[in-house]
């Protein structure tokens, strides 16, 4: 085990693209974006030095608690062999002494059902919190919708689209809307559009610094898109989607109110899926959708959109943690949630 330094870069990120467990966040273009974060990677290696496996672990102060340490997407590595697992968690507690750190927390994309991976983190000394439904419970989305477009014709996706979905893809090109790839500039565009749907949806928006970030670090490397939706030369919805080794994911979705009868965004996917196939990416990854499938529930439509693509619904194994100081972490716990309830709350009052 070794922590990754400067000569280590290219190697890494080549390990990264090339790895069937690929994921953006675990890339160091990502992690320039969250700035607020120190970021350690932590490093495996065969007898010849050669990368076999990788946590990239993101370190914060939170105020009365001190340094937590979180993993989004990790570990990159064959998820079944104890050996390397267990050679990135000794980095970690490593890390976790160095920082005086009261939690390690790892979110990955590990499907809920993998039982052997449950018994080798679980023996390691490793804790799995699986209860999670609904978006705000993790950081990460736990459920989330997978497209496979491995070898697959446009013809073949859509001809695997629910009925309504190839429906309004037409109809948004028949009423008149046109997908063009957006510049740093649009962002300004995009980020008004996201202030709307943020509105309406009710969720939390990042500000236009944050999206100006995103776009400095990612697209020149060829890591990430903006496509804008328009409408009579208005711009009425757009996308950000993230390209990593053979995925694609659709990170940021917004739309006006005023115009989301176009359709514009089955046709914003549609188009970005197009590119997917192109790139001759394997996987089409939609991310979020609540765990609760009920018509009833306000995330319902959300969660009919993705799937009528013909997406998968995955569900992941949710947070796998090892608390350094047990009681620390559950007093934090404890206050994430009423932090939310509390803003849940001030937000309904504020639209009295």
């Amino acid at each position: 085990m070794r922590f990754l330094e400067e000569a280590d870069k290219e190697e890494y990120k080549n390990f990264l693209c090339n790895h069937e467990r690929c994921n953006f966040q675990q890339s160091l273009e990502w992690g320039n974006v969250k700035e607020a974060w120190i970021k350690q990677v932590i490093l495996s290696t065969d007898d010849n030095e050669k990368i076999i496996g990788s946590l990239c672990v993101w370190i914060r102060k939170i105020p009365l608690f001190g340094n937590i340490m979180y993993c989004a997407r990790g570990p990159v590595c064959d998820i079944h062999n104890e050996d390397v697992l267990r050679d990135l968690t000794e980095g970690a507690n490593e890390l976790a002494k160095k920082y005086n750190a009261f939690v390690l927390r790892i979110e990955p994309d590990i499907i809920k059902d993998d039982e052997e991976f449950r018994k080798i983190v679980t023996k390691i000394g490793y804790k799995i919190k699986d209860d999670a439904k609904n978006f705000k419970d993790e950081i990460q989305p736990r459920f989330v919708f997978k497209l496979d477009i491995k070898g697959k014709t446009y013809d073949e996706i859509l001809k695997n689209c629910h009925q309504k979905t190839r429906y309004n893809i037409k109809l948004a090109s028949k009423k008149g809307v046109i997908i063009k790839e957006g510049e740093r500039e649009d962002l300004k565009d995009f980020h008004k559009i996201m202030i709307e749907t943020g509105e309406r949806d009710n969720f939390i928006i990042r500000s236009l610094s944050y999206f100006q970030k995103m776009y400095d670090e990612l697209v020149p490397q060829g890591h990430m898109k903006l496509l804008m939706a328009y409408y009579e030369d208005k711009p009425i919805a757009g996308i950000i989607p993230i390209i990593y080794g053979k995925t694609v994911w659709y990170l940021y979705g917004a739309s006006s109110n005023n115009y989301r009868n176009l359709m514009p965004n089955y046709l914003l996917q549609w188009t970005m899926i197009k590119q997917a196939i192109d790139m001759q990416a394997d996987t089409y990854d939609f991310r979020g959708v609540s765990g609760v499938v009920d018509e009833n529930h306000p995330q319902y439509g959300l969660y009919r959109f993705k799937k009528g693509f013909g997406a998968e619904f995955t569900e992941f194994i949710g947070e796998v943690y090892i608390a350094y100081k047990p009681i620390k972490y559950m007093l934090y716990k404890f206050s994430e949630k009423s932090f939310r309830t509390l803003r849940k709350i001030k937000k309904k009052l504020m639209r009295k």
